[in-house]
């Protein structure tokens, strides 16, 4: 990759001011694949001096002119589609036709979505009828550090990137370290634009780094994060001296709530739900709870699930799963899955060690256990990886006392045939989210989380909020 080892800054590819070679490992071989170069406070600051001289000329443009800007990305990005689905796929080891069909597709879907959004929205309007000559005005926060993670790349990078673009923002953008080759992609993609220089910044680098340089970087005006609870409370700590606006998009510990009279194969649709993408999604459908008079069949129809789930390398076409990204991951996951037998959840499927036919690279076994008690670790703890939870519940009240029971709060799953019930469990989990019977989000919808899965929402009109301050102007006529 002919700039993985630059930074993109102030329009142009930059070598680091300070040279430190880092290897990314493909997750399927444990081999290395490429290798970057980690930034240092001289590459953050260059960065950030170059998105701040850049924000009076783009703040001031019209919606309409970045608006044109997106369009023409939204095309070089369908462009270089096959370029970016092979980068995720080696990088962090999603199976390419994974990679292909929702990893690269979703960064097209929300781009979309936010064209509709800012083609529609209000950046300027009066207060109402009852306050003639006033006028709110919706205006650009200013710079921003956008710091995505591993799990979906294209999809935390456009959900960031673009909103700000819209908004009138600039920024610098640090994908993770673990799996940025998506990341450098994306920047050449956006070098074939055109933007104003300085507009869009991308530095490689790790959190303790360059992440935590831009949290605490005085002229920041925004940290937008996606990834684990314990850097969110970082990073919030990192932008308190300056009063910034922290985002945060951070873990989940979702529950799938499935009562007796669910559809017949919600249990095998929550358990593939809980496993795609190798379980390394903050939404993931981790813990199953089920009606009493349907657990020990759901116990069953998960196991038989589990264990016609196929896994392998993320070069090869099909619908296995690939696998966990990194070594120290792996460990987690594996560590997880013998805490659950210690602590006495029964093992239906899975369990430790790769699968019998892989033996190199970061392969899990997709594990189901059952009987899991609240006391349990892995009822607590966010696994991310294909590792499923399934309790039983008696009653509603008791199904929404053990969904809420977590410090989480993104996204919920209720499967019944009951309108009313549906309804009357959807108002009462605490998560920013709650799929019902399978019903996907639409274009737009805002993604984010209670409690500790997040402050921010993300997607469409509330995306763009995310990235705005608002004005209020008297005698305006």
């Amino acid at each position: 990759m002919q700039h993985s080892t630059e930074f993109y800054i102030n329009g142009a590819w930059t070598p680091p001011a300070t040279p430190r070679p880092f290897d990314v490992i493909d997750p399927s071989t444990e081999e290395v694949c490429a290798r970057i170069s980690l930034g240092d406070q001289a590459d953050t600051d260059a960065a950030v001096t170059a998105a701040k001289a850049a924000f009076e000329g783009w703040s001031q443009t019209t919606p309409a002119e970045r608006i044109a800007y997106v369009e023409k990305l939204l095309t070089a990005y369908e462009a270089r589609a096959e370029d970016l689905a092979r980068a995720i796929s080696m990088e962090m080891g999603a199976p390419i036709d994974l990679s292909r069909q929702q990893q690269v597709t979703s960064g097209t879907w929300h781009m979309n979505g936010f064209l509709r959004a800012a083609r529609d929205f209000q950046w300027e309007h009066p207060l109402g009828d009852w306050a003639p000559g006033e006028m709110i005005l919706h205006e650009p926060i200013g710079v921003c550090a956008l710091i995505t993670p591993w799990n979906w790349p294209m999809n935390q990078i456009v959900l960031k990137v673009v909103p700000a673009l819209l908004a009138g923002c600039t920024m610098v953008l640090k994908p993770s370290e673990i799996a940025p080759l998506s990341g450098v992609v994306f920047a050449e993609i956006i070098d074939e634009i055109g933007l104003p220089r300085g507009v869009f910044n991308m530095v490689n680098g790790d959190g303790a780094g360059v992440g935590s340089q831009l949290s605490a970087h005085p002229d920041v005006d925004m940290v937008s994060f996606t990834g684990s609870t314990r850097a969110g409370r970082l990073i919030t700590k990192a932008g308190a001296d300056t009063i910034k606006r922290v985002s945060l998009e951070l873990g989940g510990k979702g529950a799938n709530v499935i009562f007796a009279d669910a559809d017949e194969k919600a249990v095998k649709s929550g358990v593939i739900r809980c496993f795609r993408n190798t379980g390394q999604s903050c939404n993931a459908p981790s813990r199953m709870l089920v009606e009493r008079s349907r657990y020990d069949q759901a116990v069953e129809q998960a196991a038989e699930t589990a264990a016609k789930i196929t896994v392998g390398p993320a070069s090869e076409e099909g619908r296995h799963i690939g696998p966990a990204v990194s070594e120290a991951q792996f460990d987690k996951i594996q560590g997880l899955i013998q805490t659950g037998i210690d602590e006495g959840a029964r093992l239906v499927a899975g369990g430790t060690g790769r699968p019998e036919n892989l033996n190199r690279g970061f392969y899990i076994r997709p594990t189901v256990f059952a009987d899991v008690t609240p006391d349990m670790t892995i009822y607590r703890e966010e696994i991310f990886g294909p590792v499923l939870s399934i309790l039983p519940f008696d009653t509603e009240d008791e199904a929404v006392r053990i969904a809420n029971d977590t410090e989480y709060g993104l996204t919920n799953y209720i499967q019944t045939e009951d309108t009313e019930k549906r309804r009357r469990v959807a108002r009462r989990v605490r998560s920013g989210m709650v799929e019902t019977n399978g019903k996907g989000f639409a274009q737009g919808s805002p993604f984010g989380g209670y409690k500790q899965s997040g402050n921010g929402r993300e997607g469409g009109t509330f995306g763009l909020h995310e990235f705005l301050e608002t004005k209020a102007v008297s005698g305006w006529d």
